[in-house]
């Protein structure tokens, strides 16, 4: 096995042999740039697209630092969804298998309060969950944080999307008062910016650029719509491709829901993820796509953020997002880990502004149509191109001589020069 490059930020043994057992070996573009100061104790923002390695990025330092010694909370790690608590909560317990002096507790909505209680007996070193349900047991004095003194935000923005900053603020103000803030984000909205600077001095900002987010191992194959069912054309697609497990992306829950039913009825294996699921429904759901009980998944944005879901084969764009960065997180699903990916997008007219754009970012389509069921190459579309500004009419100077009748032979003498320009 070759030598880990990890070992350069002098973590703790154990920690290096369960990164060696998973096979990692080389740190990421953030993990290189926001590990060495998250030892050092500073506060910092990364800026990153999913599988960017971020969560070793702040999982590693706040294990290595961990006094085992003393039963008080010292770190909390916040999510936006269940989902991704329960990734993080999976991939911190791979790094200390076996040490059992650490204790760890997830803390999310949709579970035993009775059994969570019985559990926050004993504080917990490090907490991992929901900004909701930890302020709900801070505020009811179940839970006492006032010695934790790192506090991980994973998702900001979709923190500030779904309405839970609020929440990450009351947590942040029970904590310790010299707070060490690890924030990580695709994007630092406007909005996040007065919270940012409320807890933060001087923070280590590191931006992976979403340009390279783009990879080069995914194949991008652009379907025009041209005004077909679109069910139909989906059915088409899917019985064209044979992945090993395909992400399909729609805008919407209703969406969602309506092609979920139509693979259902046309016997594939389906899952569907979206924000409108019970927490069982999505427990449940997540662990039949965990046992690759399924070929396909449907799924809302939702997905398509921090969610790990492992051997994504290829991505179908039902409809392509507003917000491109969301793109760009989609295709991002597959073509990981030097395996090579195939994102297929559905265009309509309407979008080609936003194909434009995302062509400025790097992504290289290929025009692509379904003929006897088989993929078939076809012109490329007509380019976008901004609406051409019209040169004004020609506006004739006052003569410096004025005779009578002068302001009719200008209009008329004007008149003839606009239409010969025209």
């Amino acid at each position: 096995m070759n030598e880990t490059k990890f070992r350069k930020f002098n973590l703790k043994d154990f920690l290096i042999t369960a990164l060696e057992e998973q096979y990692i070996q080389e740190p990421t573009e953030i993990q290189e740039r926001l590990i060495p100061s998250i030892l050092k104790g500073k506060s910092v923002i990364g800026q990153s697209q999913t599988g960017s390695g971020k969560t070793l990025t702040y999982l590693l330092p706040i294990v290595h630092q961990l006094n085992t010694t003393e039963q008080v909370c010292q770190a909390i790690i916040t999510a936006p969804t269940r989902e991704l608590s329960d990734q993080i909560y999976k991939e911190l317990m791979k790094l200390i298998e076996g040490n059992h002096r650490y204790r760890i507790r997830k803390l999310v909505g949709g579970t035993d309060r009775k059994r969570m209680l019985e559990y926050l007996k004993i504080p917990p070193h490090v907490i991992i969950g929901t900004p909701g349900r930890i302020s709900d047991l801070i505020k009811h004095e179940e839970l006492s944080v006032f010695t934790a003194t790192t506090l991980v935000i994973d998702e900001a923005d979709l923190m500030l999307e779904m309405g839970f900053i609020k929440d990450v603020d009351f947590i942040a103000s029970r904590m310790a008062e010299h707070l060490q803030m690890l924030v990580f984000s695709a994007t630092i909205p406007e909005h996040l910016q007065p919270f940012l600077k409320k807890y933060m001095e001087n923070p280590k900002v590191a931006q992976v650029d979403a340009k390279q987010s783009a990879s080069h191992e995914v194949e991008h194959l652009l379907v025009p719509h041209r005004y077909r069912e679109l069910n139909e054309l989906i059915m088409k697609i899917c019985s064209t491709i044979n992945p090993y497990l395909a992400l399909i992306f729609a805008n919407t829950k209703s969406k969602v829901d309506e092609l979920y039913e139509s693979l259902v009825q046309a016997g594939y294996r389906v899952e569907r993820l979206h924000g409108g699921l019970s927490p069982r429904e999505r427990k449940q759901t997540m662990k039949r796509i965990e046992r690759l009980e399924c070929e396909y998944i449907v799924a809302t944005d939702l997905a398509s953020r921090g969610i790990d879901i492992k051997g994504v084969s290829h991505v179908i764009n039902v409809e392509i997002p507003d917000e491109l960065d969301f793109f760009i997180h989609r295709v991002g699903r597959t073509g990981r880990a030097g395996v090579s990916g195939q994102a297929i997008t559905i265009y309509r007219e309407v979008d080609e502004h936003k194909i434009h754009a995302l062509e400025k970012r790097g992504v290289s389509f290929k025009h692509v149509d379904i003929k006897k069921d088989e993929w078939s190459e076809i012109a490329p579309r007509k380019r976008w191109k901004p609406p051409r500004k019209s040169k004004p009419d020609v506006v004739l100077p006052k003569p410096k001589k004025v005779t009578p009748g002068y302001k009719k032979k200008l209009r008329e003498k004007q008149a003839k020069l606009n239409k010969r320009k025209k």
